[in-house]
């Protein structure tokens, strides 16, 4: 059996944004119960030169659904608008990019297959095949954006553990 490109990639990306979902929640009623301000998790930093919680819960929705709106227009940029500042905010991104992604048909992702597809960054310009664009670039960038926003919240004291990252598995049957 092959694997198709959809199935490589929008299972997947709602799987790990439904799991973000979850996070979020959780982070939600961290604060809550511990008597922290919001900012306080929404604009954590694992390190000085890495960017905030809020801009990794972000880069889900950039790197799944905006990838795939990427390969649609055949040129993808990065997202440089400020990310949300609230939690309700950061869920209503995500819940927007799931929303989307539970629409797009298998067809249309099998009809990217062999389409050129450009990644540009200021003077910075690569050339991909779509299929490769999402499996090479936008695949690994999802999964690093998810798993940070998940350290993060650990770093912090949340209790979550691996089954949070992971979501709701695909399970037989």
């Amino acid at each position: 059996m092959s694997l198709s490109l959809y199935a490589a990639t929008i299972p997947s990306y709602r799987q790990i944004l439904g799991a973000v979902s979850g996070l979020l929640h959780k982070a939600q009623a961290f604060c809550a119960e511990k008597g922290i301000e919001a900012p306080e998790i929404i604009q954590a930093r694992l390190a000085s030169d890495m960017l905030p919680f809020a801009y990794q819960v972000k880069s889900t929705a950039v790197h799944s659904l905006g990838a795939i709106e990427g390969v649609r227009r055949g040129v993808f940029s990065p997202d440089m608008t400020p990310p949300p500042d609230t939690f309700a905010a950061l869920e209503g991104r995500v819940a927007a990019a799931l929303s989307a992604l539970e629409t797009i048909e298998p067809s249309e992702v099998e009809s990217f297959v062999g389409r050129d597809m450009r990644f540009e960054a200021g003077n910075r310009r690569l050339e991909f095949a779509a299929e490769d664009f999402l499996l090479s670039f936008s695949v690994p960038n999802f999964y690093f954006h998810a798993a940070t926003a998940y350290d993060i919240l650990r770093w912090k004291g949340v209790q979550i553990g691996k089954r949070d990252f992971m979501g709701r598995m695909r399970l037989k049957g």
